[in-house]
């Protein structure tokens, strides 16, 4: 099984401050990334610092050669070799081509490892039992059911904290990808077929989770909040939807699947412990997707779009 990532030690930090600098500067969406929330998110930004330092050793050696060859070399410098007819140097080809070389193998074997430590179809190793979260990506809104419990929510997933949580992931509609960046890796959601992802949150937070994958007028607000809250807490926000929700079944489903905007966070006691199975093997129907110009499909020409 995978194991749990510890977070980036204090140790590693000082090395990692040109990376995580210019991350600052020129990835400010990377601030989630590099803030993470547990195990898989720690790794992930991880390597993200690791591959950016092992390129910084390049790049800054880079900037700084630049600058003082234009300073070596200036017209005023009479002392500087003026060599008109010099076309070639064996050592500077080899240092030419072996800098970018073992900068591929070391990103490589980054990703390698990486890839292999983070493989999203791979349990985590954790005392707690996992728990099972089905979710379903909508025009343009998302679906989570949780089986083991009966319940489901529109736009809200709630976990949680230190339970490792296993991710059953498929489309009704077109392609979309399923990202919480504090929580670590993103993955697609695809029509007919089902993507497992792994992932746990290792201390109460409200974060957000959202779609990478542009697919539709409605994209820009397919964001679902995400809470990690104590065990209790968690148990009580269950034990509210068996007691009071609404009722999800097909017809409800049907009209789930209908394309809609900015969907506020919605709960259901779930009667129908198929329905993922049934949206996943196309058993239902699935969506229109966006289609403009088609009335029926609230496509491109009648969505509203964007946020306010």
């Amino acid at each position: 099984m995978r194991s749990a990532q510890q977070p980036l030690s204090a140790s590693g930090w000082p090395l990692r401050g040109a990376a995580l600098g210019s991350c600052a500067l020129c990835l400010p969406s990377c601030s989630g990334v590099l803030n993470p929330l547990g195990p898989v998110g720690a790794a992930d930004a991880e390597i993200l610092v690791d591959a950016t330092v092992v390129m910084l050793v390049i790049v800054i050696p880079t900037i700084i050669l630049a600058f003082w060859m234009a300073w070596r070399y200036r017209a005023s410098n009479k002392a500087a070799e003026y060599l008109p007819y010099w076309s070639y140097s064996g050592r500077i080809e080899a240092v030419v081509w072996s800098i970018p070389i073992l900068t591929i193998m070391f990103i490589g074997g980054l990703i390698w490892i990486g890839s292999h430590k983070l493989d999203p179809f791979a349990p985590l190793s954790s005392r707690e039992p996992t728990l099972e979260v089905q979710v379903v990506s909508l025009d343009w809104k998302w679906l989570f059911i949780y089986p083991q419990y009966g319940v489901a929510s529109v736009n809200e997933l709630v976990v949680p904290v230190g339970t490792p949580v296993r991710f059953s992931i498929t489309s009704a509609s077109v392609f979309n990808t399923f990202f919480i960046p504090r929580l670590g890796s993103m993955i697609y959601a695809m029509p007919g077929m089902v993507s497992r992802l792994h992932l746990q949150a290792d201390s109460p937070a409200q974060i957000w989770g959202t779609s990478a994958q542009f697919s539709g007028d409605g994209f820009s607000d397919m964001q679902f909040q995400v809470r990690s809250v104590p065990g209790i807490e968690f148990g009580h926000w269950v034990d509210n939807i068996v007691t009071a929700a609404p009722i999800l079944d097909k017809n409800v489903y049907a009209g789930l699947l209908r394309q809609s905007q900015r969907v506020p966070p919605t709960s259901y006691r779930l009667t129908d412990p198929g329905l993922f199975d049934a949206v996943a093997t196309q058993a239902l129907p699935p969506g229109p997707g966006p289609m403009p110009g088609n009335s029926p499909h609230a496509g491109r020409e009648l969505s509203a779009g964007g946020k306010d």
